[in-house]
């Protein structure tokens, strides 16, 4: 007997599997939009700290998966302290940059960096940035 997973199967497993990683609880977020307007970078993000919760919430993981946002993060946790509910979207984009990485996919190929970044930039901001960018 085979077994057939349908493709809303594999997205509730793969949101199950992000709240694993981050130990967050995705059905607390009730979209107030603290965590965007406290974030630093949301302007720049493609999908900022609100969307991408509620894309995830809607079982759209991929949709988050493929964007720029989780590469951004800084990890401030801006997010967390103006949550209502205790909510780090830090803390989702963080799983999502992990789960990326373990499958293979580098965000940035080491080659593309500047030579003169990796010159002049000290050594704790290339380990945590390359921590984060490649696998």
């Amino acid at each position: 007997m085979q077994i057939k997973l349908e493709k809303k199967d594999i997205e509730s497993a793969l949101i199950r599997q992000i709240e694993r990683v981050s130990g967050e609880d995705l059905k607390k977020c009730y979209q107030c939009g603290n965590c965007s307007a406290g974030c630093p970078v949301s302007y720049a993000m493609d999908t900022p700290p609100t969307r991408m919760i509620r894309l995830l919430q809607l079982g759209k993981a991929d949709d988050v998966m493929g964007g720029d946002a989780m590469w951004l993060c800084l990890g401030c946790l801006q997010c967390y302290s103006r949550c209502p509910k205790g909510v780090s979207a830090a803390n989702l984009f963080e799983a999502l940059r992990q789960m990326r990485l373990r499958s293979g996919i580098d965000h940035r190929p080491i080659m593309d960096v500047p030579a003169e970044f990796l010159k002049n930039a000290p050594q704790q901001a290339i380990v945590c940035g390359f921590r984060k960018l490649v696998s």
